[in-house]
């Protein structure tokens, strides 16, 4: 049998961690650039099937990270955040006609009427709908309770955003929830503290960056779906190209830019992360 070439080696080591928001093909206006149609997501399920990926949850790469559990060799993960209303209807029917889990990362106070949230108005799944989402084989991990851009908040205020989106969860899940997104993955590591300080074992960031072994369990990088991407930039995603891979330090411009808006938000208030 012929060992595996350098290429076989580096996409087993790449893990792509996918970010989705909204899967329809007419979405709000404001979240129109993060959404795929539902053809374009049946024709992504395929690419990463045809790329020999074995689709986990976020919690077991967590794991993974910490040591606990092995993964399959050639991972993928699945993510979706927000709730939007397709999420436990078509697209959790879609993912589980091809047995293929995935994590979805919930923001309460949308999923509540809106209330406390700063998400714009969209078509949202309600919280009571979050069993449902489990029953597809999805697992649920909480996206704070108003959608706020956690680094630029005080300590009080990320703690309840954690906390109490959380404990909502919990409520109508009836288990523990450990696992978190930062809206539009914002973070530092104040935040990143704070989040393991309320409980969670893992968190995830953006970075637009493939994940990996050696990534931090409360960083961990995905790539955002956009609508202009392609089935071949997620064929690429699936061999372990087209990103660089997490970990890696901050670069300048990111910095500057949490600094930029910690100035703002201390003028305007808390704001949309988005």
């Amino acid at each position: 049998m012929r060992g595996r070439g350098p290429a076989d080696r580096r996409a087993a080591s790449r893990i792509p961690v996918l970010l989705y928001h909204a899967v329809m093909d007419d979405p709000p206006r404001w979240i129109a650039e993060f959404t795929v149609t539902p053809r374009q997501f049946a024709d992504q399920l395929d690419a990463i099937a045809t790329g020999g990926r074995t689709p986990v949850t976020l919690g077991a790469l967590a794991a993974h990270l910490v040591g606990r559990e092995p993964l399959p060799e050639r991972p993928v993960v699945l993510t979706f955040d927000d709730g939007f209303a397709d999420l436990p209807g078509p697209t959790a029917e879609t993912l589980a006609g091809r047995s293929m889990p995935a994590t979805a990362y919930l923001t309460t106070g949308a999923l509540k009427g809106g209330a406390g949230s700063l998400l714009p108005p969209a078509p949202m799944m309600s919280l009571r709908q979050a069993p449902l989402l489990e029953q597809y084989g999805m697992e649920v991990g909480a996206h704070t309770v108003s959608h706020a851009q956690l680094d630029t908040l005080s300590g009080s205020a990320v703690r309840s955003e954690l906390v109490e989106s959380r404990e909502a969860l919990e409520d109508v899940l009836g288990h523990e929830v450990t696992h978190l997104a930062y809206p539009h993955g914002y973070n530092s590591a104040t935040v990143r503290r704070a989040a393991r300080a309320a409980g969670y074992e893992s968190a995830v960031a953006v970075r637009h960056a493939l994940s990996s072994g050696r990534d931090e369990p409360y960083r961990i990088a995905r790539l955002i779906l956009r609508r202009s991407h392609t089935v071949r930039d997620v064929e690429r995603w699936m061999a372990g190209e087209g990103a660089r891979v997490a970990p890696f330090h901050d670069a300048p411009p990111t910095i500057g830019w949490r600094w930029y808006r910690r100035a703002r938000a201390a003028v305007r208030g808390p704001e949309f992360a988005g």
